[in-house]
């Protein structure tokens, strides 16, 4: 048994970099059954959001540069290129590193809890693909119940920080009366239904959600009295849009300089703030360079992030202990199933001998053998089975020079006593 997590995030890599590393949803299934065929791996989950994208492995022996070539294959990457801004954590590791990224501990944003839900996806996905086995899917089970601990026992969970709330905060800053403002979300993901929330709750005066579905555009709308529309209406939204939020998961920019620049020229060149959390990008970067235009990406609202985190970190220190003791104890408990695994087959192998022994002890009192004569047999036949298996291992391990076998087995069945005893005679 062996663990492996390997990936890229927001401390590793680019956006321009995550964005080409990102798995869409729709194409999650058959890539984790592509990975498990290439790399022989046994169990494959995969978490791919704006700021990262990870690979969750199990195999008895696991080659990390196999799996980093399959990756930069699968993105058609140089595996150089790779290399440089991925990392690689095995078994308890590995383990602690899954804690850490479900309990907010790795986000960008410290203690923000989308991400568990994001892992809790990446598990129904690779339950859907086959993917997750009885080991992965209890390394899940125990990383989702570490990071219930992390969120109900600290106050990491405290003063609501997210990627959404720092561009709502960084609008702010920007237009100081958002109740005179109007908001264009791009989406109807987890992420602009934060931001719509946060959003609402400043008063801003009208919000707009365009979506590639209007339906479901209409559900998040319903909730904060927005008004829905379909993504080919987001031209003549612009116009009147002074604050426009992106995060999708098109793989092609959607919003482009072209309409921008139209819509800029009938505002009179009134100014657009627009963050655009989307990896790959909903807004191609040369919208940036347009005057009166104020283009950010999720990278860009990292200082603005760091403000708002300062209340989280003293509640980090008793989090990560909470993530070492999860990862300890479930480790410990796959320690003691291979043990149980072993006895189990041990206990199966002497009730195996014993039944011969018996069966053959049987047809001797049968034949008239006397029983004391029978019971000896029995004692000795037994004996000498048992001792069988050991002794040939024992005496192989001690021709190999193998003394810390040799030492195991002195220590596993208790024989220090007795062979001091055998050395010192009374």
């Amino acid at each position: 048994m062996a663990f492996l997590a390997l990936g890229i995030n927001h401390k590793t890599a680019s956006v321009a970099v995550r964005e080409r590393v990102a798995f869409t949803p729709e194409l999650q299934v058959e890539a984790l059954r592509q990975l498990c065929r290439v790399t022989g791996c046994r169990e494959a989950a995969i978490l791919s959001t704006c700021n990262r994208s990870e690979l969750y492995l199990e195999q008895e022996t696991l080659d990390s540069d196999e799996v980093l070539c399959w990756l930069a294959e699968y993105h058609r990457l140089s595996l150089a290129e790779l290399r440089d801004s991925a990392y690689v954590h095995a078994d308890e590791a590995a383990v602690q590193h899954m804690m850490r990224v479900a309990s907010g501990l790795d986000s960008m944003v410290l203690g923000e809890p989308q991400i568990l839900g994001q892992m809790k996806s990446a598990f129904a996905v690779a339950r859907e693909a086959g993917t997750l086995g009885p080991l992965l899917g209890r390394l899940f089970q125990a990383t989702f119940s570490t990071a219930k601990s992390v969120r109900t026992d600290t106050a990491i969970g405290e003063n609501p920080v997210s990627v959404a709330f720092a561009a709502v905060s960084l609008a702010k800053q920007i237009f100081t009366d958002l109740q005179r403002s109007q908001a264009l979300l791009i989406g109807a993901g987890e992420t602009i239904t934060l931001v719509a929330r946060h959003l609402h709750e400043q008063g801003i005066k009208r919000i707009v959600v365009a979506n590639r579905t209007l339906e479901r555009a209409s559900l998040l709308a319903e909730q904060f009295g927005a008004h829905a529309v379909l993504l080919a209406d987001i031209p003549q939204e612009l116009v009147n849009s002074d604050i426009v939020i992106s995060s999708t998961a098109s793989q092609l920019p959607i919003l482009g300089k072209g309409a921008v620049e139209s819509a800029l020229k009938q505002r009179r060149h009134k100014p657009i703030f627009m963050v655009d959390i989307a990896v790959p990008r909903d807004i191609e970067p040369e919208v940036g360079e347009l005057e009166d235009v104020y283009l950010y990406s999720v990278d860009d609202l990292h200082e603005v992030i760091e403000e708002n985190l300062k209340s989280r970190q003293s509640a980090a220190n008793a989090a990560e202990e909470l993530v070492a003791q999860g990862a300890g104890e479930f480790m410990q408990r796959l320690r003691e199933r291979a043990a149980v695994d072993v006895l189990k087959a041990c206990r199966q192998q002497a009730e195996d001998l014993r039944d011969e022994e018996l069966a053959r002890a049987l047809r001797l009192l049968n034949n008239g053998t006397p029983a004391d004569e029978v019971l000896a047999q029995l004692a000795r036949g037994l004996t000498n089975k048992l001792m069988h298996a050991p002794s040939v291992q024992l005496k192989k391990f001690s021709a190999a020079g193998r003394l810390d076998a040799l030492n195991v087995a002195q220590e596993l069945f208790a024989l220090d006593e007795r062979m001091a005893s055998d050395k010192n005679p009374q």
